[in-house]
């Protein structure tokens, strides 16, 4: 089956009844609240972050500090979105969160997809890309509010999007996508230009 980022992006290929604490590659995608721009601008085919965007990608990229057994593959930040890998490695202790909480972490900060009868909020709660997931979102919106003095103001939408990385050929597909992304940038769906441009 062809691998399609944008039409895996907007919807959810999360399987029923998968633990998403066992070791694996997941490509995820973030979103800002409302779409907004707020990480800087691609220019000439390349991000130029401003400082929230810096923010996110040093917040990205210090994760393996705080989170037990996780390595992270390609990521790129865009004006209003994120998309990464990250690889949860196999241990006994795999993806315990340090410093965080599990009262701190907000239930929503879940992936887009139909939960399975059977599966509670704390069991939920528990899974260890959720956790990372949330972590993430707070902290990143954490910083950039108090760097514009805005607190509370929401930078993400309350979901995210998710999909399980099956095998070597779909991760390097996924890594090109990623390292590609801000040349694709003018026809991207979530460019608010295209958007606009669609509505005249």
């Amino acid at each position: 089956m062809r691998y399609e980022p944008q039409k895996h992006r907007r919807r959810s290929i999360r399987l029923k009844g998968y633990d998403y604490s066992q070791p694996g590659g997941y490509y995820v995608t973030l979103v800002t609240q409302n779409r907004e721009c707020l990480f800087g601008d691609v220019v000439d085919g390349k991000m130029v972050l401003n400082e929230a965007g810096r923010i996110v990608e040093w917040i990205w990229y210090d994760l393996p500090n705080h989170v037990a057994n996780v390595k992270l593959d390609e990521f790129v930040v865009m004006p209003n979105h994120v998309h990464g890998i990250i690889m949860i490695m196999a241990n006994d202790h795999v993806g315990a969160i340090h410093e965080l909480p599990l009262h701190e972490l907000p239930q929503h900060e879940l992936p887009q997809r139909e939960s399975p009868q059977h599966e509670s909020p704390l069991q939920r709660r528990n899974m260890t890309l959720p956790k990372i997931i949330g972590r993430f979102k707070m902290n990143t919106a954490k910083h950039i509010n108090k760097m514009r003095n805005s607190p509370g103001v929401p930078i993400w939408q309350r979901n995210y999007w998710e999909h399980i990385i099956r095998d070597e050929r779909e991760l390097n597909r996924i890594r090109e996508y990623i390292i590609h992304n801000p040349l694709q940038w003018e026809s991207d769906d979530e460019n608010p230009e295209n958007k606009r441009m669609g509505n005249l």
